[in-house]
């Protein structure tokens, strides 16, 4: 029998982001597991592109960083009321930082929220859930958007 010991639940603080989190605390709950819930933050070699000399970036990275640690702490309170939750805030390119994060820390399953893109949009905004699916080694469960009416 396959055994869940450790949950790890990406979110990017968005409005899907809450009910990533219910599902992972229910989980963790039925299957007496760790929950490490992660945010990644843009690094500043994801701003290579623009061509503006890395330290004017650097400062707002930095502060993105801080924001995103604060953001995580009222997070986990808000939405986890079990005591094996871990929040974490790294930096990097968010499906590498994932996938190492996996291997890290022994990670035996993901959730993750999607944003239910699809055409254009998907096409120029990609979909790191998507490519946590591919590339995981591990199950991954998708959580997407309710649909509103």
């Amino acid at each position: 029998m396959v055994e869940v010991k450790n949950i790890l639940c990406a979110v990017d603080f968005s409005e899907i982001s809450p009910r990533v989190a219910s599902y992972a605390q229910s989980l963790a709950q039925g299957l007496d597991a760790n929950v490490y819930v992660l945010h990644v933050a843009p690094s500043i070699d994801q701003y290579a592109y623009l061509r503006i000399p890395p330290t004017d970036f650097q400062e707002h990275v930095n502060e993105a960083i801080v924001d995103a640690e604060n953001s995580m702490e009222t997070f986990v309170q808000e939405n986890f009321d079990i005591e094996k939750v871990t929040g974490k805030v790294l930096s990097g390119y968010a499906v590498d930082v994932i996938l190492d994060f996996v291997k890290l820390e022994n990670i035996d399953l993901i959730v993750i929220g999607t944003h239910g893109r699809s055409g254009l949009d998907r096409v120029l905004f990609g979909s790191v859930a998507e490519k946590v699916v591919k590339s995981s080694k591990v199950p991954v469960i998708t959580i997407r958007p309710e649909k509103k009416s």
